[in-house]
């Protein structure tokens, strides 16, 4: 029997809160049962927990629990107690609440009901939440600490260009972006314009070599620095340049941070690659390798992919995941007036990760590359073209799945078009003698 089957005799809201919960409680009726605040603790949880299986008559898979939060200790401890658990996004819930009062009015006690109303009426608007393996847990927390390591050093070294465009724009030219830890380096050997001249082509060569640079050579780099320097209010360069020696070691802290994290990564991909799959059970846990056999797919993107959607992957839902992932248009239709817009309403991390799939697929990948010629040829945008060609990494990522192999980049069904894949046949012209 399949939860949309399961037939509950109770139903539970919870309008979920940093500090207390409200809970409201119905029958199969809509009769109101019960009613209650439940403070964010561990022993006020264990309560309610041990309430509600009372008041289920010790049958907790017979009671359904409508939240908005997917995951936090309140949810696990309620799907480790065999409760049914829904969640909803806020958005839906917000036109769900406009079914009991025109007025908009707004309280947590309401919010609770409308949830705890909504799941015993719209139950196929919920998805169901159920425990994740901890190693998808963990893995999606390191791939955020990535985005968060990765936004930090971007807003550092920003603040680094804006001190050397200041007073040592000589530097810039070099490295424009002010990225590199070489550049750091020659920063701390020659931390003002008017310590260039006791700077050693020896010293240079020594830092080129240790950071394995090649693209410049002492003589290169002594020029670009030698040039006349800016003309400078006094204690100017003196005022940045303190700055700049405060932001070095944050740089290289958080750099290193973010290279740890990678490699903290990568083994919980091998962990979910190489864990064993008892025969009869989903085997999902070889999805890694399916997946990162993928052109464009990456250490990041998968990470990404797991940690977010794990779930969808599991269940092979591909409408799904091209909703999360923001790849699925929204279509407004009124009358003779059609509009088909991107859509905005997804999951950020997993856009991010869909869209340099397909950007390092085109071009790498001559199908995803005559797929973008395709749309581009059509009159699309960059963004728009991009999203086709995820659209159809996506169709072939579900298919693989479907039939847990691996991907093969010249089997020739990859060049049979159907009437229902334009795609399809677009990458069958593009690639035909």
């Amino acid at each position: 029997m399949t939860p949309q089957d399961t037939s509950y005799g109770l139903f539970v809201g919870i309008d979920w809160a940093t500090q207390a919960h409200q809970v409201w409680v119905m029958n199969d009726h809509a009769s109101p049962v019960a009613e209650r605040s439940v403070a964010h603790a561990g022993v006020a949880i264990g309560e309610f927990i041990e309430w509600l299986v009372q008041l289920a008559g010790g049958r907790p898979e017979q009671v359904g629990v409508a939240i908005e939060i997917p995951r936090g200790a309140l949810v696990d401890t309620l799907v480790e107690r065999g409760f049914h658990v829904y969640a909803l996004n806020p958005k839906q819930l917000d036109r769900f609440r406009d079914r009991h009062t025109v007025a908009g009015a707004k309280d947590d006690r309401r919010d609770a009901f409308v949830l705890a109303a909504s799941l015993r009426t719209d139950r196929p608007a919920f998805r169901q939440v159920r425990l994740e393996d901890p190693v998808i847990i963990e893995l999606r927390e390191f791939s955020r600490l990535d985005d968060d390591l990765r936004d930090e050093i971007a807003r550092l070294t920003n603040r680094l260009r804006d001190q050397l465009h200041r007073f040592f724009p000589q530097m810039l030219e070099l490295v424009p972006a002010a990225d590199e830890p070489w550049l750091w380096a020659l920063l701390e050997l020659v931390p003002m314009p008017r310590e260039v001249p006791r700077l050693t082509r020896r010293r240079i060569e020594k830092l080129l070599q240790a950071h394995r640079i090649r693209r410049f050579d002492a003589e290169t780099v002594l020029s670009t620095l030698r040039t006349a320097p800016l003309p400078v209010a006094p204690g100017t360069a003196e005022a940045a340049s303190a700055h700049v020696a405060l932001l070095l070691p944050r740089l290289r802290l958080v750099r290193a941070q973010r290279g740890s994290c990678e490699q903290h990564i990568e083994a919980l991909l091998a962990r979910l690659e190489d864990t064993h799959v008892p025969p009869g059970q989903n085997p999902g846990h070889r999805d890694v390798q399916i997946l990162r056999s993928l052109i464009g797919v990456g250490v990041r993107v998968a990470a990404t992919m797991f940690g977010e959607a794990a779930q969808l992957l599991a269940e092979r839902d591909y409408d799904a995941l091209r909703a999360h992932t923001g790849i699925a248009p929204v279509t407004r239709q009124s009358g003779k007036r059609k509009q088909v817009m991107m859509r905005h309403a997804c999951n950020g991390r997993l856009r991010e990760a869909v869209y340099h799939w397909a950007r390092i697929s085109v071009q790498h990948d001559e199908r995803s590359a005559a797929a973008y010629a395709g749309y581009r040829g059509r009159g699309h945008t960059h963004g728009r073209a991009l999203r086709g060609v995820a659209d159809r990494l996506l169709r072939i990522l579900m298919a693989m799945l479907k039939t847990q192999t691996l991907y093969d980049p010249d089997h020739p069904g990859r060049l049979r078009p159907t009437s229902a894949d334009p795609t399809a046949r677009l990458i069958a012209a593009e690639v035909a003698p």
